[in-house]
């Protein structure tokens, strides 16, 4: 991940004619902090990657997860850079984690363990230096912990200091349905710039935990993009018909079931791998880094993907797809909601606000279209696939600071 994120930028860089030093230092963290954590005698290997600051605070989620490592943290670090800057948000990159599964600690073991994360980074964080959020087994309840425990550190208040909180401690509306809104919108803005807009087309999805049920909850706002195909890790579901979300329940397993989405109750459930050969019109990728790889590519039959994980679709499965005429919206643009809302979140705690779900789901929108309108004119100009625009795009904006 880390090598095709640090390949995308130096490519950007090149075109655009900067030098081997401008384009280091796009590539080079800023600070890493790396670390144990120890609970109950058992030891955990820590990390905070702050990527880069020219356009503002490291912006960045922390996951508690036995397979973070420093080079993951270090790739998601970068491409939040990337990210924020491709969408013109005044933040930087930044992401943190652990190593740990969290299923094997109780939640008084899990709380200390946030505390203790948040303690010892402390001097390095900040609504003004650096503003982590939840990502993979961390939530509201885990960041309210640190949060307190940041605040009991430095002696004095601070809410900015961390996003993804609970409603109670600062946190934003409509933050929980920011990823999967925001990829329906940079969705949207695609088609009309392709004059799709009105056009009858499918959907197939990969992924239903909270990113592919908000997509398909917010894909309902458009009649004319019928979902026939649902998936997670075990099974997929086809029903070409269209699969009906208005009654579903959110599932975090990511396990869609009769009583989830109840227009599933007589559909046949196929082996999981089946959802990216579906005979659709748009693919959307709402699970995992490389679910679409040279080994499978061939078996693609959209003509859009989506990409709403981070990483879905490898550098040599995009080659070949973007080959034969497949467009990409990239992660760096389609999965921007969350980060988009996060900044929403940090903005009204800074002014002592709270918006709307409504003025919330406003400001994400007008974000966001920007953000998608900016891509597809400067692909359109230089004759770019939309990755290459966006980094283009978001190198000129860091280089410029």
């Amino acid at each position: 991940m880390l090598a095709t994120a640090q390949t995308a930028i130096k490519d950007a860089a090149e075109r655009l004619g900067y030098g081997p030093e401008v384009i280091a230092a796009l590539l080079e963290a800023e600070a890493e902090h790396i670390f144990e954590i120890e609970v109950n005698g058992r030891s955990f290997p820590a990390y905070r990657v702050q990527h880069n600051s020219k356009l503002g605070p490291y912006k960045g989620g922390i996951r508690f997860h036995p397979h973070v490592n420093i080079d993951e943290v270090r790739a998601l670090a970068t491409l939040m850079s990337f990210k924020t800057a491709a969408v013109g948000l005044p933040l930087g990159g930044g992401k943190g984690g652990v190593a740990v599964d969290p299923k094997e600690l109780t939640r008084e073991e899990i709380e200390e363990l946030a505390r203790r994360y948040a303690r010892h980074l402390a001097p390095h964080i900040g609504s003004g230096k650096d503003i982590p959020a939840p990502d993979v087994n961390t939530n509201a309840e885990i960041i309210d912990w640190m949060v307190d425990e940041y605040e009991k550190t430095l002696g004095k208040p601070d809410k900015g200091s961390f996003t993804g909180k609970s409603m109670a401690g600062g946190g934003s509306e409509g933050r929980e349905a920011a990823t999967g809104r925001g990829g329906v919108i940079a969705l949207a803005e695609f088609l009309k710039a392709r004059g799709l807009q009105n056009k009858p087309l499918t959907v197939a999805l990969q992924g239903f935990g909270n990113v592919g049920y908000f997509f398909a909850k917010t894909l309902r706002e458009f009649p004319n993009l019928k979902l026939i195909a649902v998936a997670n890790s075990k099974h997929t579901w086809v029903q070409t018909g269209g699969i009906d979300v208005t009654n579903a329940v959110h599932v975090p397993s990511g396990t869609p079931r009769p009583e989830a989405l109840h227009d599933l109750a007589h559909a046949t459930a196929e082996p999981a791998a089946l959802i990216t050969s579906i005979k659709a019109d748009i693919l959307v990728l709402a699970a995992l880094e490389d679910s679409v790889t040279e080994a499978n590519a061939g078996d693609v039959k959209a003509n859009i993907i989506v990409e709403l994980a981070n990483g879905p679709v490898s550098t040599a499965a995009a080659e070949r797809l973007q080959g034969k005429g497949v467009t990409i919206l990239p992660d760096v643009i389609a999965n921007a909601g969350g980060v988009i809302v996060s900044y929403l979140e940090w903005k009204q705690n800074k002014e002592g606000r709270h918006w709307t779900e409504v003025e919330v789901n406003r400001q994400l929108a007008d974000i966001l279209t920007k953000a998608s309108d900016a891509m597809l004119e400067r692909a359109e100009a230089k004759n770019l696939n939309l990755k290459q625009a966006a980094f283009e795009l978001a190198v000129e904006r860091i280089v410029a600071g």
